[in-house]
């Protein structure tokens, strides 16, 4: 049998056995590795995407916890896992900022983006009766600096502090992290913060029941569950930080494979129960997003986190 015969026979037997992997797939329980905290708006997200997930792709689809590194320790430890599709990992802006520090053996090209699930901006969030308006908040804040609770360290959260103080010609605020933004939320209501940096979702039943007030969202325009909260540029404070999260997979995913996860999610995203979970925390439809949106705001996110923590001196 000649080679080229032979060439052309192993081409063939590639093509079926790629088209077998995407009808087969998936024939076990997926694994969705996230860096976050329970309660937090990443774990949030992550658990609301797969409510619906598993139905459409006909599998389990279970959270994997890799705390640790504002992010680093989950990015580390997928890159040890096969590139078959049955491990998932959530990123977020803050696996943009540990990449861009050089904090994670993961490269931008390590990665495929699949989805985009929410693009949730940071709000700026105080015990209620402490401040009269955000006037008062940034007053306050002018000749001495507050304490913020953040999530991470050298990241959105703190970033976003540090941004805000910098900008508003305020002064330098002291950032105490939390392992979740659920444990800042409670922390914050007990005082051992003055502020926190949280999203929505993070404390929406305090919010609810009067005990914590977002006092300033740091996004272009205001947001629809917050029609009476300003933004900070509307106070004159050019900063506008968000927590996007998203999913992505191993760089060389099988394409077939890949293409039938980012269908599913965001089909499953396009569902009324994870629209509902965006209406109740604040946002729209237009959170959800495919591959092409999301891999091009990934890339963004990367450069403009390098960018100010350059700025800010978090990297040199």
């Amino acid at each position: 049998m000649s080679f080229f015969r032979l060439f052309l026979i192993g081409l063939v037997i590639s093509g079926f056995t790629a088209m077998a992997q995407a009808q087969d797939y998936p024939d076990k329980t997926i694994e969705v590795v996230t860096h976050a905290g329970a309660g937090g708006g990443t774990d949030v997200t992550t658990r609301m995407m797969m409510l619906r997930a598993r139905r459409v792709l006909g599998q389990d689809m279970v959270v994997v916890n890799k705390r640790g590194g504002g992010g680093s320790a989950a990015m580390d430890y997928y890159l040890t896992v096969p590139a078959d599709g049955y491990t998932i990992l959530t990123f977020t802006i803050g696996h943009a900022a540990e990449l861009a520090k050089g904090n994670t053996d993961m490269k931008l090209e390590d990665i495929r983006p699949i989805a985009r699930g929410t693009d949730d901006p940071q709000i700026l969030m105080v015990r209620c009766g402490v401040y009269g308006s955000a006037e008062d908040f940034v007053a306050a804040q002018m000749d001495s600096g507050l304490t913020y609770g953040t999530t991470h360290v050298a990241n959105i959260d703190d970033v976003s502090a540090f941004m805000f103080t910098l900008k508003g010609g305020m002064a330098t605020p002291t950032i105490l992290p939390f392992d979740g933004g659920g444990e800042l939320a409670t922390q914050l209501i007990a005082g051992a913060v003055d502020v926190g940096v949280l999203n929505l979702a993070e404390a929406v039943s305090q919010i609810e029941a009067g005990d914590i007030c977002p006092i300033v969202v740091l996004a272009d325009q205001r947001m629809a569950a917050l029609p009476d909260v300003s933004t900070a540029k509307e106070m004159g404070i050019p900063v506008s930080f968000s927590t996007v999260r998203g999913f992505v997979v191993h760089a060389d995913t099988p394409d077939d494979v890949a293409q039938k996860i980012e269908e599913s999610l965001i089909k499953a995203m396009s569902h009324g129960i994870y629209q509902g979970y965006l209406t109740s925390v604040g946002l729209d439809s237009t959170s959800v997003a495919g591959s092409e949106v999301w891999g091009n705001q990934i890339s963004t996110m990367i450069t403009d986190m390098e960018s100010a923590l350059r700025e800010l001196g978090f990297i040199e």
